[in-house]
């Protein structure tokens, strides 16, 4: 993944390996204006920020005005700033319900985010913000589930043949957006599949930053359903990268080379 940012001076390029171990990542960026190499970051930790960071910023863009309660569907390591992104973005949050198919890490999880353990999914779905954040390949969150008003932030099934909603939540989404929808074409399968099926049309389909740049209304009314699609851009890693090197500059940390 690979992105510039004029403003910033900065170009950068996330690579990592899929290894039978773990998936190591790494950011490297480039200085644009002295054509020298700027910074080398062990992204795990980045990536997961940045991830979770997107969705604070479509909460509190898009979530109805009122909203306290948030539900998570997905308990792994993804889910945690999940969590606290939103938790940062709506301080006014109340509660959080969490589900996961294994108690163990649903409790565990739980316990370590602050959060009330559902009994099943429909517990996490009904909630003012629903996040999906698994691996599944099939739908995790029903449309009849939700609630009038519910913003659904889905974060997980980043491949083709992969989703975790299903064609209802398409369906009563009064306003759909993604990252871009250069990826989203390529990689969104909870979008491609109903798309191919009539269920919406690409035209419906906006991107996040339209919203906060003020370019299109999100939310028209509190009991609207509202979707976003995030399966995360290579912008983000050099936005997140840039901040990471200028905290590191003034907090001594780091190895200069």
């Amino acid at each position: 993944m690979s992105a510039v940012d004029g403003e910033l001076g900065l170009a950068g390029v996330k690579s990592y390996a899929a290894l039978p171990g773990g998936t190591p990542f790494v950011v490297v960026l480039f200085d644009t204006e002295r054509a020298e190499l700027a910074a080398v970051i062990e992204a795990d930790k980045l990536g997961q920020l940045r991830t979770g960071a997107a969705s604070g910023v479509a909460a509190k863009y898009l979530a109805k005005p009122d909203a306290r309660t948030l539900g998570v569907i997905g308990c792994g390591w993804q889910a945690e700033s999940q969590v606290a992104s939103i938790r940062e973005a709506l301080p006014e949050l109340e509660r959080v319900v969490a589900y996961c198919r294994t108690e163990k890490t649903l409790r565990a999880f739980c316990k370590k985010v602050g959060a009330e353990p559902g009994e099943t999914h429909r517990d996490a779905a009904g909630q003012d913000i629903v996040v999906t954040v698994t691996t599944s390949p099939d739908p995790v969150l029903r449309g009849e589930w939700l609630q009038p008003g519910a913003l659904v932030c889905a974060v997980g099934a980043n491949r083709p043949g992969a989703r975790e909603l299903d064609n209802v939540v398409l369906e009563r989404a009064v306003f759909v957006c993604c990252d871009a929808l250069e990826q989203a074409r390529l990689e969104s399968s909870d979008l491609i599949e109903p798309i191919e099926r009539g269920v919406l049309d690409w035209l419906e389909v906006h991107e996040l930053q339209e919203v906060v740049a003020g370019e299109v209304t999100g939310r028209s009314a509190p009991d609207d359903v509202v979707l976003v699609k995030s399966n995360g851009i290579a912008a983000w890693d050099v936005a997140i990268g840039a901040a990471a090197v200028e905290r590191a500059g003034e907090r001594g940390v780091g190895v200069q080379v």
